[in-house]
């Protein structure tokens, strides 16, 4: 299993924190922000495909931000999957 760290911008949360292994997500962590609402999506996403979470997740935005916590860690998991694997072909 691979630790993740994303420092996301544009929304009140300051870090995540994630795990992936076989292609899977695991153990997401946000720090700072809707603190109810970011452990249902660390619930929600628990064990899903990383190509899954990108696709549900990817262009969320929360208020005028133009993103959200929850869009921060698509942005994240697709930066990834781009340096592992080169362009994604996983759209919205």
């Amino acid at each position: 299993m691979k630790h993740y760290t994303y420092i996301p911008t544009g929304v009140c949360s300051v870090r995540i924190d994630y795990d992936i292994e076989d292609g899977k997500i695991f153990n997401v962590k946000y720090e700072r922000g809707c603190n109810g609402n970011l452990k249902a999506i660390g619930a929600l996403v628990e064990g899903m495909e990383v190509k899954d979470v990108i696709k549900k997740l990817r262009g969320i935005e929360c208020g005028i931000k133009g993103t959200s916590c929850s869009d921060q860690l698509a942005q994240s998991l697709e930066q990834i999957v781009e340096w592992l694997y080169g362009k994604t072909k996983i759209g919205k």
